[in-house]
């Protein structure tokens, strides 16, 4: 039985050290995140859905059934912060940014290295297909809500909102990974592109995780108070408890419930405050909840881990 200590250090522990690294060389040379975040969102993160998805061998019904779960617990985290603004009488903008915080969670680069140390057998595998559903949310209801919070979006038609989302390369590639799934993955056979993008799918999860700890450098955070709070109640307790719910709903079995429980307690998604920062959004609040629910994550997934195993 691994104790909780255990658990932190060779799970949790390694996730903050390569953050911490980011954190360290902002710190010392004062790093571009723009750069850094457009080498995220327009060249690893397609990467590693195309390699990842294209190669997977987890079967095709399985794999509907989490893309399906994940969408419910998205479903779940909607309600949660429409009631929540709701109550708290919040404005159109709020209301938007407790959402794009609550609903999205760090499937990526947070949740790929989690499950490779934590489950991995199945981890890795099943968090493909969370992180494929993820990005397609992200990358269309997600900069809806990122570019209709953003300057001189306000007053947007419903096109002027929608289109960026038409120009992120991970819907596309996506795409192209089940096609190339269907197919059988020729693409394996041809070495002078498969292997690139191996390497560039490979370099993902260290280039996130030091891309956030930049960001989180040149955070400014506010206290954790109102919303905030709001924000990290729901998403790290109600994430986990509603998966837990869903678990039984679907019937899936110990491990792959195990798996998909811990990853609904993942903090909130770098993506939302990269797609903040990107269309000048409220991105300190964004990044505000990516950097308190980061630090906090690790100590709710490690106690997650403990009593699931």
């Amino acid at each position: 039985m691994f104790t909780v200590i255990e658990i932190f250090r060779d799970v949790c522990l390694p996730i903050m050290l390569l953050i911490a690294v980011g954190w360290v060389m902002d710190r010392k040379f004062d790093l571009k995140l723009d750069t850094l975040v457009k080498l995220n969102i327009y060249l690893f993160v397609p990467s590693f859905i195309f390699v990842r998805v294209s190669s997977s061998d987890l079967q095709q019904g399985m794999g509907a059934k989490v893309v399906f779960f994940t969408l419910c617990v998205l479903a779940v985290m909607y309600c949660l912060s429409v009631g929540v603004s709701f109550l708290r009488k919040e404005s159109a903008q709020q209301r938007m940014g407790l959402q794009l915080s609550t609903m999205f969670y760090n499937s990526g680069n947070w949740g790929i290295p989690l499950m490779a140390l934590a489950f991995p057998e199945v981890g890795p595998v099943i968090q493909v297909f969370v992180l494929m559903t993820m990005n397609i949310s992200t990358f269309s209801i997600g900069i809806f809500l990122a570019s209709a919070q953003g300057e001189g979006k306000a007053k947007a038609g419903l096109w002027q909102r929608f289109s960026p989302m038409l120009r992120q390369p991970s819907i596309y590639a996506i795409l192209l990974a089940l096609l190339m799934r269907s197919m059988g993955n020729p693409l394996e056979e041809l070495v002078f592109i498969w292997k690139p993008m191996t390497y560039l799918a490979d370099a993902l999860v260290a280039f996130a995780l030091i891309t956030l700890g930049v960001q989180l450098s040149k955070t400014r955070p506010p206290k954790i108070e109102g919303r905030l709070a709001w924000v990290l109640g729901i998403r790290l307790l109600g994430g986990p408890a509603a998966a837990f719910f869903l678990t039984r709903l679907f019937a899936f079995d110990a491990v792959t419930s195990a798996v998909l429980i811990v990853g609904a307690a993942s903090p909130v998604a770098v993506n939302t405050a990269l797609l903040a920062h990107e269309f000048k959004a409220d991105s300190r609040f964004a990044a505000a909840a990516v950097f308190y629910s980061t630090l906090l994550a690790g100590l709710v997934v490690t106690i997650l881990i403990y009593f699931l195993r």
